[in-house]
């Protein structure tokens, strides 16, 4: 048994950028900052360093994208007459017919 290592978790937040990919378009773009980090506490170990790192980076991959989506639906529009409408106000109507 062994705890997340810090070059593991670094592959964690590599893995976990895959959501990003997953959610927005274009990804990496020179000046949007988008960035995933990991931290662990040491607390509980992996049982296999690869088959543990491989599962928990699939499920902070899934979690990055879905949070993102969850963003983009629960966002408003800002308060301002030239700002772009929100998710809910350009798409909410179609989905509830």
């Amino acid at each position: 048994m062994q705890v997340l290592t810090k070059g593991q978790a670094r592959r964690l937040a590599v893995m976990a950028q895959t959501g990003l990919a997953r959610s927005l378009y274009p990804v990496h773009t020179p000046l949007d900052g988008d960035v995933v980090f990991a931290a662990a506490t040491g607390r509980k170990p992996l049982a296999d360093p690869l088959l543990g790192l491989s599962e928990l980076g699939t499920s902070a991959a899934n979690a990055v994208a879905r949070a993102v989506a969850r963003a983009v639906f629960a966002a408003t529009a800002l308060p301002f007459g030239t700002a772009p409408a929100s998710w809910q106000d350009r798409f909410a109507y179609q989905i509830s017919k």
